[in-house]
């Protein structure tokens, strides 16, 4: 008499390879959201941008990157690549203006010249595209102190200057609900004001005596 055939055995450790599949994937999902959380906004702006050019035949159109070419553009047609610098950080865009071109020295009254180069700005900040952006005006002194009626010390001083460019930007049509200034006299610097002798550094301090317009999209 035959024998019967053996049954097949069922292994049953398979779900648990199947389940260490799955816990290994959602654990790759929630490292790459993790990373996208941190990532800054320029950056997303830059692979978001590389993506609408690999994918699809229109131009890219990201606000951040948009508004950092057009200001590019003004700062060329005002030939003021030697006292403005434009970059960003993980927020978004900053604009370094240099004050002596815009301020005398002690003042916080604009200058004439710098009437036209706000004027432009302004026209490239209020355009509708840009409506996103929330703009922070910071005055930079250097750390050479100042003891005036008007200005007791650096803090008063830079806050007028950023005053006095947030007020022209704002009578340029700009909503002022858009805006925020405040003086940072000298405690921010962009480049040591002195060398290790304690000898002030001239070219440093002349650059450190700015006006920063901070550029921030908001997205609802």
């Amino acid at each position: 008499m035959p024998m019967p055939p053996k049954k097949k055995e069922v292994n049953t450790d398979d779900w648990q390879g199947t389940y260490g599949d799955c816990v290994t994937l959602l654990l790759c999902f929630f490292v790459m959201l993790l990373a996208a959380s941190k990532m800054d906004t320029v950056m997303f702006e830059q692979i978001r941008t590389g993506m609408a050019r690999e994918f699809t035949d229109k131009q890219p159109d990201s606000p951040v990157m948009l508004l950092r070419s057009d200001l590019d553009d003004d700062l060329r047609a005002l030939s003021m690549d030697s006292t403005a610098t434009l970059g960003s950080d993980h927020i978004g865009l900053i604009l370094d203006l240099e004050t002596d071109a815009f301020f005398d020295s002690g003042s916080a009254e604009l200058k004439p010249a710098a009437i036209p180069v706000l004027r432009r700005l302004a026209s490239t900040m209020n355009s509708p595209r840009y409506r996103i952006f929330r703009f922070e005006v910071q005055g930079h002194t250097d750390d050479n102190p100042i003891a005036t009626s008007q200005f007791p010390s650096n803090w008063e001083l830079s806050s007028a200057r950023a005053s006095a460019v947030t007020r022209f930007l704002i009578q340029s049509g700009i909503d002022p609900t858009r805006f925020r200034a405040v003086g940072l006299a000298d405690v921010q610097p962009r480049y040591p004001n002195r060398d290790a002798y304690g000898e002030p550094i001239p070219h440093n301090q002349r650059r450190n005596r700015r006006v920063r317009l901070r550029m921030d999209p908001v997205y609802k």
